[in-house]
């Protein structure tokens, strides 16, 4: 008999097989149908405590620049779905390299970001840390991925700091699997229980 676990398998497949790339994304795909819509990011970023302004600029961004790129040999889409298993598709210049071409994560590269920019303590990057990351990091004349890595650090920032405003290596890390989302949503829902 099929566990229940194995009745939720989607076109995707098992959750063990996903690249870290794909499991960072998972957390968007609130029906998992291994599409995101820009109205699941929407709720994806509610949940992780952003105000609604935020979550529909967020939504719209992404969709809007990576929707295309996960979607290769098809026409646009006009609700701007992004296909997970070709998210590979969707890494942009000026980035940490964290995650290699198919998606997969490279500790090497990961550890450099903290040996290179961690200059007040090598468990954390302050923001103007980050700053400095962002800055090093541009590729010349790459001024869309200058802004997608922007966006995506500052999003990172703001959802991973912790209470003393620092983002701290384990944070990052934890992005890069996919499993910051799932925490800070917890997060935030056992905030509301208690507010109520």
């Amino acid at each position: 008999m099929a566990s229940s676990s194995s009745t939720q398998l989607n076109e995707i497949g098992n959750n063990d097989e996903l690249t870290p790339l794909e499991k960072h994304v998972m957390f968007f795909d609130i029906n998992k149908d291994g599409i995101i819509y820009p109205w699941e990011t929407y709720q994806g970023f509610r949940k992780l405590g952003r105000n609604v302004f935020r979550s529909v600029l967020a939504a719209v961004l992404i969709h809007v620049v990576t929707s295309g790129k996960t979607r290769p040999g098809k026409w646009p889409h006009p609700l701007f779905p992004i296909e997970i298993k070709n998210i590979k598709f969707g890494k942009h210049g000026s980035d940490s390299d964290a995650y290699d071409s198919e998606g997969r994560f490279v500790p090497e590269k990961f550890e450099e970001i903290f040996k290179k920019y961690a200059h007040t303590n090598s468990e954390y990057l302050t923001s103007e840390e980050v700053d400095e990351l962002l800055k090093k990091n541009r590729e010349p004349k790459n001024y869309f991925g200058w802004l997608n890595a922007m966006t995506d650090w500052r999003i990172l920032f703001s959802v991973g700091k912790n209470k003393d405003g620092v983002l701290t290596k384990d944070a990052v890390k934890n992005v890069y699997d996919g499993s910051l989302f799932e925490q800070k949503a917890k997060e935030v829902a056992a905030k509301k229980m208690k507010s109520n």
